[in-house]
């Protein structure tokens, strides 16, 4: 009897250890709230009594904390020094105080968080291919600059960030911190282009272009075919009603048009603002090689100032995650609209 007991408590210890192996390795981002039961160790600082949503919204995406890893300390060429980005594939074009920087979704795609200074100033240069969202935050924040890490984690099929100084959650799509210490605060977004390394070069001769690091397999999708699928991956919300939920918008604070409605017009005008679509680029998310993607084009937002046109914040996302985030923003399927 003795025996038989001592066999099954070491048996029982035995699998004990094996479900925490697993829950360790297999779900190292699960927090209380969302169905786990345990804490992560991953995330021992930060607070999950702060926070501004259900914690049962959050879901991982399959990496752990920094599986996917950002770009700390990013290293640039020259357009001479520069080889293998073809002229129609998508970069973020950014500049700031007179210096000029491109970001190739090749690159992006196996990072999403380049944490730079740009014109002297601190920035996170994002991309959350699930939802096409191709942001520029400014990352200076009193008392101190923030930089930015992968949680592996999504919200509505969005990269949830996390700030290495308070380990607290952003929403990429809002820049809005939704988990810990800095819950509630808003990252100011800064106008960038996605455009293709064509366009980038034409605006600035002079501008530097992110080079590859050693990680992963540059200038590929994994996610092929993705944006022509009926249905967004990893997410169970609501869809949007009249459009389809992969279709792609200019949004614009809360109003969007959809890239195909401005593909027909070529430009739309409301008010001092300005939006334009010319041929040329590269989709991220269509085939296995982004350079070979089918063309979606460029779109230029500007606005009428009276120091002339200047770049407008946007963001050239999907109909789901538009209505996911902002379920009383207006889509502008006609023009005018009707």
């Amino acid at each position: 009897m003795e025996t038989a007991k001592k066999f099954f408590n070491v048996r029982t210890f035995l699998w004990i250890g094996v479900l925490g192996a697993l829950l360790f390795f297999f779900a190292p981002n699960l927090v209380p709230g969302s169905g786990a039961i345990f804490r992560s160790i991953y995330w021992q600082d930060t607070d999950f009594d702060k926070k501004s949503v259900d914690l049962s919204e959050i879901r991982s995406g399959g990496p752990k904390k920094d599986g996917i890893p950002s770009i700390d300390n990013p290293q640039f060429k020259t357009i001479a020094e520069t080889t293998g980005l073809g002229d129609t594939e998508p970069v973020i074009g950014f500049s700031l105080n007179g210096e000029a920087k491109a970001y190739p979704l090749g690159i992006l795609m196996s990072h999403e968080i380049v944490n730079d200074k740009v014109g002297g100033r601190p920035v996170a240069v994002t991309y959350c291919p699930l939802c096409n969202a191709a942001i520029v935050f400014d990352a200076l924040k009193s008392p101190q600059d923030l930089d930015f890490g992968t949680t592996g984690n999504l919200r509505n099929s969005d990269l949830v960030m996390y700030d290495r100084q308070t380990q607290s959650w952003w929403q990429q799509f809002m820049g809005e911190a939704i988990v810990g210490e800095l819950t509630g605060t808003k990252l100011k977004m800064l106008p960038s282009r996605l455009e293709s390394y064509a366009k980038f070069k034409a605006r600035f001769p002079k501008g530097m272009v992110l080079a590859p690091t050693r990680f992963g397999s540059y200038g590929s999708n994994p996610y092929v075919g993705y944006d022509t699928n009926s249905r967004p991956f990893l997410y169970s919300g609501s869809m949007p009603k009249g459009i389809a939920p992969m279709e792609r918008l200019v949004v614009v604070g809360e109003e969007a048009w959809t890239v195909k409605l401005l593909m027909e017009k070529r430009t739309i005008t409301k008010g001092d603002l300005i939006i334009t679509w010319e041929p040329g680029q590269n989709s991220a998310l269509d085939a296995r090689t982004i350079a070979k993607g089918r063309d979606v084009g460029n779109v230029v937002v500007q606005r009428k100032t009276v120091k002339g046109l200047e770049d407008v914040v946007h963001d050239i996302t999907f109909a789901f995650t538009y209505h996911a985030f902002k379920p009383q923003g207006k889509i502008h399927l006609t023009w005018p609209a009707g």
